[in-house]
């Protein structure tokens, strides 16, 4: 016998299946745990970046830098430029030598002469540090002639006389030519 008849409307029907669906859902399914998970990879990588960062630098003589130790001309553009000086007097030496150090170097990274040979040749050496390295100050409009007149200046100021001699070493050796382009007469004999 067949039992009584109960009709369900069409709307209640959809209605409890969407109730099912509903409730299976939850925050984190399908395409919201892929937009988690890259929104939250994207802030870790933000993050690493943020702590990677050095500090800003701090340039030497400045209210909060570290103190200036070295020897410094100004130049006419109010930087200043770290060097040391080598060797015999300079009033008594017969060569004259500016030493532009490398990459990773700065005034003190000097080829080593013997003492014996630096008195018997009479060379006065002279190196410095490159504008932004040591106890320079930056430069932020370097160029390659801006080097170059940085060196003449510095030989200026610092009385080696019309002529002198350059040695670079690394990539003191690029600065080296920029010289010879844009302060040759400055040059002692070169070969």
């Amino acid at each position: 016998m067949p039992g009584p008849s109960r009709k369900v409307s069409a709307a209640s029907a959809r209605a409890h299946t969407r109730k099912n669906a509903r409730a299976g859902s939850s925050f984190l399914s399908g395409g919201m745990m892929l937009n988690f998970s890259i929104i939250l990879f994207v802030g870790l990588i933000a993050w690493s970046y943020h702590l990677i960062q050095p500090p800003p630098a701090k340039i030497c003589g400045s209210k909060d830098g570290p103190p200036v130790t070295a020897s410094r001309i100004k130049l006419k553009d109010g930087r200043h430029l770290a060097y040391l000086e080598n060797g015999v007097l300079k009033e008594k030496a017969k060569y004259k030598i500016v030493f532009i150090h490398g990459f990773d170097c700065c005034r003190y990274d000097v080829f080593p002469i013997s003492p014996a040979l630096i008195e018997e040749l009479g060379i006065y050496m002279l190196s410095f540090d490159r504008a932004g390295y040591g106890q320079s100050d930056p430069n932020p409009k370097m160029t390659e002639k801006s080097i170059a007149l940085d060196i003449e200046e510095l030989a200026h100021q610092l009385e080696l006389g019309p002529k002198f001699y350059v040695i670079g070493f690394s990539m003191g050796g690029e600065f080296t030519w920029t010289t010879l382009k844009y302060i040759p007469h400055r040059y002692g004999p070169v070969s």
